[in-house]
């Protein structure tokens, strides 16, 4: 992509945490905090919080994870508003002692 089309292309941001308490409250908690922290931000055209699917087993599938999210931006300007906004510094400050690991991929989407 020319960096005008990368400059409008959607952005997709997937985080997937590993807690260091593994149990269902635990996760619930992290899921529920996703939904009031980082759902609804300016420029988000999905959002997306959830569970790993525990029967979904094949040598391909990736289980080292409990919670995931899944937000896509319309464009890389709006995930750079979102990675300072106020709610998402708050997500992150009030659930970081709970990660024992965080993995970030971020994408181009069409």
């Amino acid at each position: 992509m020319s960096d005008s089309q990368l400059s409008s292309a959607r952005l997709a941001h997937n985080v997937f945490f590993t807690l260091k308490d593994s149990s269902p409250e635990a996760i619930d908690c992290l899921v529920a905090a996703c939904h009031q922290h980082l759902n609804d931000h300016p420029g988000t055209v999905f959002f997306a919080a959830g569970t790993l699917v525990s029967d979904l087993d094949r040598p391909v599938n990736v289980r080292d994870f409990h919670v995931a999210l899944h937000v896509v931006f319309e464009n890389r300007a709006a995930h750079d508003v979102y990675q300072t906004a106020e709610r998402h510094l708050q997500f992150i400050a009030e659930n970081k002692d709970s990660w024992a690991a965080v993995k970030v991929f971020d994408s181009y989407v069409s």
